[in-house]
């Protein structure tokens, strides 16, 4: 056990607090076999990252005949459709019980529309303040998403610890200067250690939370 104090807790959405991961890997899948790539190779780079990036990056000729918009579009479309198997991550809904509103938020490469759909899927609540790929300019591995969580709540990011579980939203939160969390729920320590996470614990389930009034103390079970 270690004991951590931090101000406010920004979590990414996906493998953090909620499971997505089949439908994710479902619809990039089928998105891959229709372009004629390698599933398997756009499923690992499709995680923790805003889509139209991945669409980007795997489409390089795309301003000739593909337009970036319509797939970002069509991808999101299937992924709102797609919840089955969208469930609460172990422990999530017992530590956000633990805190108060006003010290945590949500930082997610999914567009609005999208994670306030897999939030109610999950039954978890939407706060007012949440950060999603519609907000920013550049997503993870860019600080900006964790900078502006942290911004909302009325702190600087290096006085909040970011929870995530994929490396680029690792390296995001470290870029904004805060202390992370990483989950091994869809990586490997190897990957989540080499981007520069502080702490690694399996889920929510090895995170304890105390509100006082020096602000949140945290209990973690590291892994």
């Amino acid at each position: 056990m270690i004991a951590i104090r931090c101000s406010a807790l920004l979590f990414d959405l996906d493998g953090v607090l909620i499971n997505s991961t089949p439908a994710v890997a479902r619809v990039w899948h089928r998105w891959a076999v229709e372009h004629g790539l390698d599933p398997e190779t756009v499923v690992r780079m499709a995680h923790g990252r805003p889509s139209r990036t991945t669409i980007r990056e795997l489409l390089p000729n795309a301003g000739v005949d593909i337009d970036i918009d319509r797939e970002d579009r069509e991808v999101e479309h299937r992924e709102m459709e797609d919840l089955d198997g969208v469930v609460l991550l172990p422990g999530a809904r017992q530590l956000l019980n633990m805190l108060p509103p006003e010290r945590w938020n949500i930082a997610t490469s999914c567009t609005r529309p999208l994670a306030e759909v897999r939030l109610r899927a999950a039954g978890l609540p939407i706060p007012k303040t949440m950060i999603t790929a519609s907000d920013v300019k550049i997503g993870k591995p860019d600080p900006e998403p964790y900078l502006k969580a942290a911004a909302k709540l009325g702190f600087a990011a290096s006085d909040c610890i970011v929870v995530e579980d994929a490396p680029a939203g690792v390296r995001a939160g470290k870029a904004a200067g805060a202390r992370v969390i990483a989950f091994l729920t869809n990586m490997i320590r190897r990957d989540l250690e080499d981007a520069g996470a502080d702490w690694i614990v399996e889920n929510c389930a090895d995170i304890a939370a105390r509100y006082d009034d020096n602000g949140l103390q945290l209990s973690l079970s590291l892994r």
